[in-house]
């Protein structure tokens, strides 16, 4: 993968997997939106929630890819995990397959700590309380953020990784964006089966370019993982 490519592949993830953000987190960002009398407010509200979750996507990613970073300097069972994790939700999203679904109950256990703190900030009427329950919500168990995660960890540093993460979050931006102002009229047209199954197409896609490229066949892909600095100690099998 080229070095930006990742970048564009995390963003594209984020936008084309929304359909399935609105239907999470679409609540949050409507009430958000209509929350406050005066559209300015609204929009510097809706701001500070996407600045706080796209925070904490980064954050998760900078964990996760030192982590990964440490466990696994070889990068293509990663890459494999993240293809088909992609592919998952992919599956997720078009109805097809809803495996994701234990995955997301494993993470409602952090959520049950979370969730308290959340309720705490309800409801949000400075820019600071958005901010501080978008740092919340982006903790939410939800498929979409752990299969980019795994997209992520698959970069191999926690620097790319947190990056990664934060064009991921980018590409949800519009979407929530458009449920804040119009929730609605967005969560009809995104919940069309025709829409979900061209979503989920795209991220199909993705999927099964992440998995080419882990097995060898992306040309520089196998070894566009971590310079030799960061992975000085090599594993015997």
């Amino acid at each position: 993968m080229g070095d930006w490519g990742f970048v564009a592949a995390a963003l594209a993830i984020g936008f084309f997997g929304s359909s399935h953000c609105i239907g999470m987190c679409g609540g949050i960002a409507g009430a958000l939106g209509m929350a406050v009398p005066g559209q300015k407010t609204a929009w510097l509200q809706l701001t500070s929630y996407s600045a706080g979750r796209l925070g904490s996507y980064a954050l998760m990613g900078a964990i996760a890819g030192a982590l990964g970073a440490a466990a696994l300097p070889a990068l293509t069972p990663l890459r494999i995990a993240a293809g088909l994790m992609l592919i998952a939700m992919a599956l997720y999203i078009g109805g097809v397959w809803r495996g994701l679904v234990w995955l997301e109950k494993g993470g409602a256990y952090l959520w049950r700590y979370l969730q308290p703190l959340s309720a705490k900030l309800l409801p949000v009427r400075t820019a600071g309380q958005a901010l501080a329950l978008g740092s919340l919500w982006g903790w939410l168990p939800c498929g979409l953020v752990y299969s980019a995660l795994t997209f992520a960890l698959a970069q191999g540093s926690s620097g790319r990784a947190a990056l990664a993460m934060l064009a991921f979050g980018l590409g949800t931006v519009p979407a929530m964006f458009a449920t804040g102002a119009a929730a609605a009229r967005v969560r009809g047209f995104v919940q069309r089966p025709a829409v979900r199954l061209l979503f989920a197409g795209a991220i199909l896609l993705f999927g099964c370019w992440t998995l080419w490229g882990a097995l060898g066949h992306g040309g520089h892909a196998a070894h566009d993982a971590v310079p030799s600095a960061e992975a000085p100690h090599h594993h015997h099998h």
